[in-house]
């Protein structure tokens, strides 16, 4: 009552909310690393498989044939990658026009698994033309399920960082690939990270966006 005469606002419902913010934000975070886990351990299976990427006898200790580190570094990328997409939106001002709804999400996940799929898996006539396609096709992905600014230039951004840092393992010799073409690594491995962080993106931007279709029911029904 001493509150409201003195005109000083109750923190009770203020304090709610921040909590409920703060908690749906570790919520996605740990839903967007349980993805980021799930698909390093499926696509590195497939670059193992062909013989892509080779790991060191000591370091194999998984049943996916991956070093331990992979799954959850890609995971921790993964949630760093999904939170700041709907951040960078909100920040630009650049809205995701495209349409949001999980099967369009589920449609984009499919493409990226099936562009890491043909590095692994197609043959073409030499490396230069695998990385223009996986190039290509990268650039599609994003055209398609994305066109935004940001989102570009993020995957950009992102992609040559762990381009850089998968350059340096290889140097050091954590791994290596099988036929390294541009510097210690694949040419193509930059359409890749590219296309996996419009994908994590993506999913980042559908999971703030039902989150906030939830807390606006529970404003219109309180």
């Amino acid at each position: 009552m001493a509150d409201t005469v003195s005109g000083v606002t109750p923190r009770g419902p203020y304090i709610s909310t921040v909590t409920s913010r703060a908690l749906n934000l570790l919520m996605r975070a740990a839903l967007l690393f349980t993805v980021g886990v799930f698909l390093a351990l499926v696509l590195n299976l497939l670059q193992v498989q062909r013989n892509v990427t080779l790991f060191p006898p000591d370091v194999i200790s998984s049943i996916f044939s991956s070093a331990w580190w992979v799954p959850p570094c890609c995971g921790t990328a993964a949630a760093l990658i999904g939170l700041l997409y709907p951040c960078m939106d909100r920040r630009l001002g650049e809205p995701h026009n495209l349409k949001r709804e999980w099967s369009n999400v589920m449609r984009c996940v499919a493409v990226f698994v099936g562009i890491n799929h043909a590095s692994a898996k197609v043959d073409f006539v030499n490396n230069v033309q695998l990385s223009l396609t996986l190039a290509a096709l990268s650039v599609g992905l994003w055209w398609t399920f994305d066109r935004s600014r940001s989102g570009f230039g993020l995957g950009v951004v992102i992609a040559t960082l762990a381009t850089l840092a998968t350059q340096l393992l290889v140097y050091n010799g954590v791994f290596q690939y099988t036929s390294p073409d541009f510097l210690y690594i694949r040419s193509w491995l930059p359409c890749i990270f590219f296309a996996g962080v419009i994908t994590v993106g993506n999913i980042g931007r559908q999971l703030a966006l039902y989150e906030y279709k939830v807390s606006q029911e529970k404003t219109h029904q309180d």
